[in-house]
């Protein structure tokens, strides 16, 4: 009768025991959770402060891309007033030339006058030669006829003399002027030619400067786009990190609810187990003349618990055989498989970009199950996710990702607590997609924009 009541103390202390250890496994999930939790929010800080790093170089790149523009706005202004420039310098090339070409009918007529005083000269000359120069003049005087006609030859003499100087005397100038007038013209014609061809090097360079400038505004616009792109990106990853903080707060409270009821059964089972004890011993005082009625009555208990755990057993096997319709079965594995079809797309390099995932295509009516049991950290539409739902996973002190992508619907919202293979939405082909099927991702960690922690599903899920 001891050696029972020993044995039956002992097995009410081990079940006890199992459920006073209990607790400090929790504790230490939730305090892996917390560990998570910060680990989350320092990555977020560091996230803020990269889009905060991003912000200051877009504005130092758009400061940099209205002074270039400004500059070269300046340019155009100084390359147009250089056409003007030059417009008002083909003008007086133009004009000059034409002034040259009336200056040549000018010099036409001044040889043709010239010419005709050279014979005039040349006449004179020959008379002068041939009579000896004086004679005609005394020829002149002695002819006279009387006093009268002596004054008028003398005159006429005179006359003449004088007259012959003042051909000289203009013929000089006039070859004078006319050296002089196209000296003027050919040099100013020469000085409008320096200047426009300053003014078309001036231009030129304008010219260089603009399209100096013009690219750097380009390759500004280039790197400007490049990090608007990559705040985009932090922005979504903070989104993220945002809602997987949540979702672990969310774990943690459910966490401190199981340890709370877990007490709460604790110390109700050592009420119980205390209660048992001093029941079994009254019993065991009371029944200490009948040896066999105890035993039987120990093999009667013994039949009762075999057959309830059986019940709840076939009860359990019922339950786990009600699956989905085209839902796959549930695994045993960490990870179930999250949908049925066939893997069309691995991950890998694919269109010169990283593939980060799986795609998992199939037609018709296709549930999509939650890989493992999580909190929805997100549930929203993206322009390249589409319909997408993450789900933020807790296993053994590791914090999970999984992502299910292009879904025609979502059946969960942010914050739902999920049972590996419960649906999540159904399979589709929205957003950057071609074709029905999931895009499914898995990270050891959090997601992240350049989705560093993402690893090969294959290796995880049952093919």
């Amino acid at each position: 009768m001891k050696k029972n009541i020993i044995a039956m103390n002992a097995s009410i202390m081990i079940g006890l025991g199992s459920i006073l250890a209990a607790p400090s496994v929790y504790a230490e999930s939730i305090s892996n959770l917390e560990k998570q939790k910060e680990s989350i929010q320092e990555k977020r800080s560091g996230v803020e402060s990269n889009i905060s790093e991003t912000e200051k170089k877009i504005d130092n790149l758009q400061d940099k891309q209205m002074t270039a523009e400004d500059q070269i706005a300046a340019l155009e202004a100084k390359i147009a007033e250089s056409a003007k420039k030059i417009d008002a310098k083909n003008a007086e090339i133009t004009q000059t030339k034409k002034e040259i070409e009336a200056l040549k009918e000018e010099i036409k007529v001044l040889k043709e006058r010239i010419a005709k005083r050279n014979e005039v000269l040349k006449e004179r000359a020959l008379s002068f030669q041939e009579t000896g120069g004086d004679v005609n003049y005394l020829e002149v005087l002695f002819g006279s006829s009387s006093f009268g006609d002596l004054v008028d030859r003398v005159g006429a003499v005179a006359t003449i003399a004088e007259a012959d100087r003042d051909i000289l005397k203009q013929h000089e100038l006039d070859k004078k002027d006319l050296e002089e007038k196209q000296q003027a013209v050919e040099t100013k014609l020469a000085s409008l030619e320096v200047a426009k061809a300053e003014l078309l090097e001036i231009q030129k360079q304008q010219k260089q400067q603009k399209q100096e400038k013009d690219a750097l505004v380009k390759k500004l616009k280039q790197q400007t786009k490049k990090h608007e792109d990559e705040k985009m990106g932090l922005e979504e990853e903070k989104a993220n990190l945002a809602a997987q903080e949540k979702a672990i707060k969310s774990a943690i409270s459910l966490e401190h609810q199981r340890l709370a009821e877990l007490e709460a059964a604790r110390k109700k089972a050592a009420a119980e187990a205390k209660k048992r004890a001093e029941q079994e011993a009254a019993q065991a005082a009371a029944q200490a003349a009948s040896q066999a009625s105890q035993a039987s009555e120990t093999k009667k208990q013994s039949t009762s618990s075999g057959y309830s755990a059986k019940s709840n057993s076939s009860s359990s096997s019922s339950q786990s055989s009600s699956n989905v319709s085209q839902a796959p079965a549930v695994s045993s594995g960490t990870f179930t498989r999250p949908s049925a079809g066939y893997v069309s797309s691995t991950m890998g390099e694919r269109w010169n970009k990283q593939h980060a995932g799986i795609d998992i295509a199939a037609s018709g009516t296709v549930p999509v199950v939650a890989a493992a049991d999580g909190v929805v950290s997100r549930s929203y539409f993206s322009s390249s996710y589409g319909n997408v739902v993450f789900v933020t996973h807790s296993i053994g002190g590791q914090q999970w990702t999984t992502v299910y992508a292009h879904l025609s619907s979502r059946q969960v919202g942010e914050g739902a607590v999920v049972a590996k293979g419960q649906q999540v939405g159904i399979m589709g082909n929205t957003g950057h997609s071609f074709g029905q099927h999931l895009h499914f991702e898995l990270h050891k960690g959090p997601w992240n924009y350049s989705k560093s922690n993402a690893v090969n599903p294959l290796n995880y899920i049952p093919n």
